[in-house]
């Protein structure tokens, strides 16, 4: 009989005890991840938000995460000056149009494709990005599909919450407006 020396007995208890651990965190975790966990049950400080309308014969998708005040300066604050900002929360901000469409003077091909602004004081610039799955924070620039001036007015009273919408929707036109704080900017989107 061969006896197993202390050191080696040790290396297989500390191997049997991270095994067992890693199957118990499976067996409570598993649940969490299947039905939402956490997330059900708790909301998230920037809830996920889609904006949809219907355009040119297609439809156009916006996937965001909606960042709250929470008693922060948001413009030239919490969102810089002349910096390109993700527009959102969490994940980077998804555009998804089933048809070509023009927003502003930039033609955008049907697809799916990433939102930033490039916010001013006094203008703003819509970012389209092609390049997409990425956390909001990672930004490259050489992935532009180009840039467009969106008008900027301000709201009566903040706005708690980010907000992107589809307002003013006609068959072949329609706004993007994305609201913050008191500061509301749109770019035209149309039929090419």
């Amino acid at each position: 009989m061969k006896l197993i020396s202390s050191k080696t007995r040790a290396v297989w208890l500390h191997a049997a005890c991270c095994a067992a651990m890693m199957a118990a965190i499976i067996v409570v975790a598993k649940p969490m991840w299947t039905q939402g966990g956490a997330a059900a049950a708790a909301p998230m400080p920037s809830p996920a938000a889609t904006a949809t309308a219907e355009i040119a014969g297609g439809t156009i998708d916006v996937r965001y995460n909606s960042p709250q005040m929470r008693g922060r300066k948001i413009m030239g604050g919490l969102v810089p000056w002349n910096q390109v900002w993700r527009t959102g929360a969490n994940p980077a901000t998804t555009l998804i149009t089933s048809v070509p469409l023009k927003f502003g003077d930039l033609l955008v091909p049907a697809g799916t494709h990433t939102i930033y602004t490039l916010p001013n004081p006094d203008k703003w610039l819509l970012i389209i990005n092609n390049q997409t799955g990425q956390w909001g924070t990672v930004y490259t620039q050489n992935l532009d599909l180009g840039r467009t001036p969106m008008t900027k007015k301000s709201l009566g009273s903040p706005q708690e919450g980010m907000s992107i919408s589809f307002e003013n929707t006609t068959a072949n036109s329609t706004e993007m407006h994305v609201r913050w704080e008191t500061t509301d900017v749109y770019v035209n989107v149309t039929k090419p």
